[in-house]
């Protein structure tokens, strides 16, 4: 029972450090072989510093892999939400060129109806006045020459329903 806790703790530790003092045959080889000993606890400790070292790094390195991986995901998610925004806004505005576009398009025809209006008046008032003349039938030459009679729509429709 006791050679195998020897063999466990101590097995490797001794067998190397009495191979160092059977190559360096030291002059005080207990000595040597204490000191020996000594650095290869040192030793041990510091590898088994330096393999934790090593893990807390790799672990830190996943943790930075994994925080780029989460923001390249949101920068994407970003830009994708930025250019659904941006489209919908574009579709807002070409809404509202229409709506403006229809709206100027009833206004100018209502400003037509306006001064087709005030038009008929003008002329209704002209022709209405004693002494104007007869603006009913107009006059012009043709491509030959002759006299061409024109009616004029407006003042007919005047004379057909009298007020």
């Amino acid at each position: 029972m006791e050679s195998q806790y020897l063999k466990r703790c101590l097995g490797s530790c001794l067998k190397k450090g009495l191979a160092e003092v059977v190559e360096h045959r030291p002059a005080d080889p207990i000595e040597y072989l204490a000191h020996w000993i000594y650095n290869y606890k040192r030793t041990l400790d510091e590898e088994k510093k330096r393999m934790l070292e090593r893990i807390e790094l790799e672990q830190e390195r996943e943790a930075a892999l994994a925080e780029l991986e989460m923001l390249r995901k949101m920068k994407e998610e970003e830009l994708m939400i930025q250019k659904k925004l941006e489209e919908e806004r574009q579709a807002q505005l070409e809404q509202e060129r229409e709506k403006l576009k229809r709206q100027k398009e009833e206004e100018e025809m209502l400003l037509q109806q306006e001064d087709q209006e005030e038009n008929e008046e003008m002329i209704a008032e002209l022709t209405d006045r004693p002494g104007a003349p007869n603006l009913t039938t107009v006059e012009e030459l043709d491509e030959n020459g002759q006299f061409e009679s024109t009616t004029d729509l407006m003042a007919e429709s005047e004379q057909e329903s009298p007020n």
